[in-house]
């Protein structure tokens, strides 16, 4: 059984890397050109319950614990005119809640976890096409075919797997820029006193200015905003970002100044809540390419527990594998999915604030309640 994943994203490496630990070969099939060829993005928590699960079924987890940041779950909540109105602290030097690690680390990990022809590098998928006994052939950018028997698609939001299933489509739910600080502790220690180690939110009125720690010394600067029809290009300019937040704490608004380069600004997108497919032979979907919802702290760790329970299908029965994962998946991800609609929209609302606090505050007693 040849098994081709395609999408070397965590959701698409934790499965090739649980497979082989069930004697399940499988390639992964991405089109970056290497390893370092991008940024990975920020920071994320992994959740005891789906990220840290996939990470203890691919025998990784005492790796991840090296790795990762405890004190990463501390978060600030501010208003606009700079007054705290929520800062946890979590206990110290404890692994039983939600501890951060950066993405490039993450992903790293699950690379060297497996062997070097497990990833195909620089193949980029165009078209997979059925072939008349089952299974797909492959075609890649550039010209380069492969077969395989069983196609799983991690390929993310753009999925080009996704197709074959189902012709759902994505709504923007909001609009969101990116900056980086490098160096943020030598070069803007007033800054990185403010952030602290975690995350933090500046919540105002249908806006948010958000800061994340990364464990490279660096920070990531968010700003998100309601969704609209305006050309995200007027974003990449610091001087349009700093007059949406004016009359906001110049405290507040240094991290804009601050930030390296050009922002990066991007249209945030999401599949309805209870999309799903019928059974297909051979094919399946994995994280977002299965289940786009908004970023609120649920995707990359449904990811990982998505290519667990995929990978335990195939380990029990590879003939009853995918519509055992697939009707499982379904009814887990619909509330997940719910729950992340109703948080981005409250995020964005007029009320934010207060409703942010509230919604966090029961994690000063209830460590796992949250996003």
């Amino acid at each position: 059984m040849r098994i081709a994943i395609a999408g070397g994203g965590l959701g698409g490496l934790t499965l090739a890397r649980i497979l082989r630990r069930h004697g399940i070969g499988a390639v992964v099939y991405e089109r970056e050109p290497h390893r370092a060829a991008r940024t990975q993005g920020g920071s994320l928590d992994l959740h005891p319950e789906s990220g840290q699960h996939a990470l203890a079924a691919a025998g990784l987890e005492a790796r991840f614990r090296s790795a990762a940041r405890p004190q990463g779950e501390e978060h600030r909540i501010l208003d606009p005119d700079g007054r705290v109105l929520l800062h946890h602290e979590p206990p110290p030097d404890t692994f039983d809640g939600r501890p951060e690690i950066d993405r490039t680390v993450l992903r790293d990990l699950l690379l060297d976890s497996l062997p070097g022809d497990a990833v195909a590098w620089g193949r980029r998928l165009v078209t997979a096409t059925p072939r008349p006994g089952g299974g797909f052939e492959l075609t890649f950018d550039g010209g380069d075919r492969a077969d395989c028997d069983v196609l799983v698609g991690a390929d993310g939001a753009r999925s080009v797997v996704r197709p074959l299933l189902t012709d759902v489509t994505l709504s923007a739910v909001s609009a969101h820029v990116e900056l980086n600080i490098s160096d943020i502790d030598r070069r803007y220690p007033q800054l990185a006193e403010m952030i602290g180690p975690g995350n933090f939110w500046c919540i105002g009125v249908r806006q948010i200015l958000s800061a994340q720690r990364l464990g490279d010394g660096s920070v990531r600067v968010g700003i998100s905003l309601p969704a609209d029809d305006r050309d995200l290009d007027v974003y990449r300019s610091k001087r349009a970002l700093l007059d949406l937040f004016d009359g906001w704490n110049p405290h507040l608004t240094a991290l804009i100044e601050a930030g390296d380069g050009t922002p990066i600004p991007r249209r945030i997108e999401a599949m309805p809540a209870d999309a799903r497919w019928g059974h297909r032979p051979g094919i399946t979907l994995v994280g977002d390419a299965a289940h786009l919802m908004p970023p609120v702290g649920e995707g990359a760790n449904q990811a990982m527990l998505d290519a667990a329970e995929l990978a335990a299908a195939f380990a029990a029965d590879p003939t009853t594998a995918i519509p055992v994962y697939e009707e499982a998946m379904f009814a887990r991800i619909r509330p997940i999915a719910e729950m992340s609609a109703r948080v981005q929209a409250m995020m964005l609302s007029s009320t934010a604030a207060a409703e942010i606090v509230r919604f966090f505050t029961p994690r000063e007693t209830e460590p796992a309640a949250g996003a």
